[in-house]
């Protein structure tokens, strides 16, 4: 993995609803295609956005804890944060511009 933060049952609270900036989180499974497709535009957005926002995944294989918090029924899942609350959900692959929109409405918020 190259920018994209990791999160686990065990730093989800301090990584991402303790975030003092909106924080993009993918749940995702190494044997997923569709989450293999999205991977690459996940690390761009990381990159591109360090320092303004937060981007990791949620390996549902191995957090499964954190899976069934969020009912996260298909990968893959990806969630906004802003504030320790959800604030936006997407299934499924997703455009990069439509992901960095809601980044940018999750900081406006």
């Amino acid at each position: 993995m190259g920018n994209a933060l990791v999160f686990t049952d065990a730093n989800f609270q301090q990584e991402v609803l303790d975030s003092p900036v909106p924080v993009l989180v993918d749940f995702w499974a190494p044997w997923c295609g569709p989450c293999r497709m999205i991977g690459p535009t996940i690390e761009e957005l990381s990159g591109e956005n360090a320092g303004a926002f937060r981007v990791g995944k949620v390996n549902v294989d191995e957090n499964s804890q954190l899976a069934m918090t969020y009912n996260v029924a298909s990968i893959p899942t990806i969630m906004i944060f802003q504030g320790g609350r959800l604030v936006q959900q997407f299934m499924g692959v997703q455009p990069k511009a439509k992901l960095q929109q809601a980044l940018d409405e999750a900081k406006s918020a």
